[in-house]
């Protein structure tokens, strides 16, 4: 990621979601679904970092949507408590509680970007398998002396280039 990653945060606070950009993340912020939907719908994003309780919708909802348009999205939800139904967390890569420090969603966010660029490289070359190269022989050239020519045959490599 040679540029700054892009953060779609849906937050009722969007203020609470500067320490990211602080940190080198460029951050759209949304305060409802229908927002945070209309900007991801709009602009090329790297991840999410998702309130689970906003005003309309369920979290996990917002979640669910979005993975089925762009599977290979990191999302990172945001939860009150750890008590959620399972559901909430099928959809999403990493959950942070805001009771912990704010390092914690920087780490979080962190990690799934990561992550999720190692799987989609491992599914890429699954795809596309590099071909191996040929291999060639070093051999000793002209010009060389019988003891140079024996040494290089007795050595003999075989490289990939």
């Amino acid at each position: 990621m040679a540029t700054r990653p892009a953060l779609l945060c849906f937050h009722r606070d969007p203020d609470r979601m500067r320490m990211l950009q602080k940190n080198g993340y460029k951050v759209l912020t949304a305060a409802s679904s229908e927002e945070g939907l209309q900007l991801f719908d709009s602009q090329p994003v790297d991840a999410i970092v998702l309130e689970y309780s906003l005003a309309r919708r369920e979290g996990s909802m917002i979640a669910s949507e979005i993975k089925q348009f762009r599977p290979s999205i990191p999302i990172v939800m945001l939860a009150e408590h750890a008590e959620l139904p399972e559901i909430a967390l099928e959809s999403v890569d990493v959950f942070v509680s805001p009771s912990d420090p704010p390092y914690f969603l920087w780490a979080a966010v962190h990690f799934a970007l990561n992550v999720s660029r190692v799987v989609n490289d491992q599914q890429q070359s699954a795809v596309n398998p590099i071909k191996p190269r040929k291999s060639r022989r070093l051999r000793g050239g002209k010009g060389r002396s019988a003891a140079q020519k024996t040494r290089t045959s007795t050595i003999d490599r075989t490289v990939q280039f």
